[in-house]
This record gives structure tokens, C-alpha cells and sequence, in this order.
């Protein structure tokens, strides 16, 4: 029974380890509350996607066809709701920006977010999408604390409305914190709804097989603890009689 017990912690702990844990991500960031297991999420944060980001970024990776399969839409919702390019359904989400023009006009062509909470993670976007503030020394007039001097307008200031910023005494450059100097067409909890949507969203574009793979993941994990019994047992059974 002790050597089974050691096969068993480890196939629990792989077990674990298909669960996706909610751990700080980076000092200062907020918690996103992100979740690509709420489909109603997704779908939201899928409309905000395609109204307020896709004219600037890609989803390269992710096709149109995936994201009506994962998130329970039809071909016609999809296609009526989200193609502004006359893409057809099985292509993938590329913006109607072209890349020399948008090179010229921002410094830098707007990356694709395909992989994009993979690389920073999800509560580093959400705190992004939370930290734009007016700043008038800025060439495009805005300002972000989760990145300063980003090359990006604030895209959701019409939900969000106007943030300013409150330096540090004795600062010039040092943001202390972030406050509301008119709401949009928002509240600040629906906001942050909103962009917690969006984020979730994100995160599934970087990783549009995750909830497949974490349900295959677990009943590949029970069968290997039940086959570890079964060794075991069998194990057991051959060596009974050896001394």
C-alpha cells in the first residue's frame, strides 16, 4: 500500500494542476474576476471586441466559425454581428486596418491580441483596460498607467467617460491614483463589467481550447489514478506468493 500511495498524491496532483488557479499575476495589477467558463461572458465580451477593437487589432489565430461553435452562435449571428470586413465564415478575424497605414498613424502597427492575456495575463489586460486617463502632454492626449506612454487611445472612453490622474506629492510624473472626472454612458461597477467581459473573451481567443482541454485533462487524470489501483491490485495478486 505505501508504494501506492506516492502514484496516487501524483495523479491528484496532476489533477490539480488542470484547475486554473487564480493567483496575483504582477504586483499593482487588479483582479480581473475573468472567466472563460461563463459563456454569457464571453458573448458580451465578444460584442465589445468587435465594436470597439477589431478596427485596430486581429485575432489572427481564432476563426469566426470557432468562436460561433465555443460560444453558442449561429453562423448567421456571427457573420450579422461581428464580420464588418466581408470575411467569410471560416476566415480568421483580421481588422480592416492596414498595417502601413496604421504604422503611420500610431508610430506602429496595433499588435494582434490573439495571444495577448497568454503573454501578460488577464489581470494585467483588465488592469490595462481600467488605468486610461487624460493627460495633455501626451501626443494622443491619453495616458495609461499600466503603460505609460502607450501609443493607443483610450478606446471605451464613451462607457467609461474621463479618469484623471492625481500625481504623487512633490511628482510630476507619478501617478498616486486614478478618479472619475465624468462618467460615461456607464457606471463604474457596469464598467468594470464590461471590461471583465472583454477580458475573459480575450482569454479564450488565446486559448480557445482550454475548456475542452480541461475537461479531457480531468478524466485522463481519474483514469490514470484508477489504473494505478489496478496495477497496484495486480501487482499484489503476482507477488503473493514470492518471498
Amino acid at each position: 500500500m505505501k508504494q501506492f500511495l506516492p502514484s496516487l498524491a501524483l495523479a491528484l496532483g496532476l489533477l490539480a494542476s488542470t484547475i486554473p488557479a487564480h493567483a496575483e499575476e504582477g504586483h499593482g495589477l487588479m483582479a480581473s474576476g475573468s472567466s472563460v467558463r461563463d459563456q454569457a461572458a464571453l458573448q458580451r465580451g465578444a460584442k465589445l471586441f468587435f465594436n470597439y477593437c477589431v478596427g485596430c487589432h486581429s485575432l489572427k489565430y481564432l476563426r469566426y466559425s470557432r468562436i460561433g461553435d465555443d460560444l453558442g452562435l449561429s453562423q448567421q449571428e456571427v457573420m450579422q454581428n461581428f464580420d464588418l470586413t466581408g470575411a467569410r465564415f471560416d476566415d480568421p478575424v483580421i481588422s480592416p486596418m492596414p498595417s502601413e497605414s496604421a504604422a503611420t498613424w500610431f508610430g506602429k502597427a496595433p499588435p494582434d491580441l490573439s495571444l495577448e492575456v497568454s503573454a501578460k495575463g488577464a489581470d494585467w489586460v483588465y488592469t490595462y483596460l481600467n488605468s486610461f486617463y487624460l493627460d495633455p502632454h501626451s501626443p494622443i492626449g491619453w495616458n495609461n498607467t499600466a503603460l505609460p506612454n502607450a501609443a493607443m487611445p483610450f478606446p471605451l472612453w464613451e462607457l467609461q467617460g474621463t479618469q484623471t490622474a492625481v500625481m504623487k506629492s512633490g511628482s510630476s510624473d507619478e501617478v498616486e491614483k486614478l478618479q472619475l472626472a465624468h462618467q460615461g454612458k456607464l457606471t463604474p461597477e457596469q464598467f468594470q463589467q464590461a471590461t471583465r467581459d472583454l477580458t475573459s473573451f480575450l482569454q479564450y481567443a488565446s486559448e480557445p481550447a482550454a475548456l475542452q482541454r480541461e475537461h479531457y485533462g480531468i478524466w485522463v487524470v481519474l483514469f490514470l489514478a484508477l489504473f494505478t489501483l489496478l496495477a497496484y491490485v495486480l501487482k499484489k495478486e503476482y507477488w503473493k506468493d514470492v518471498h
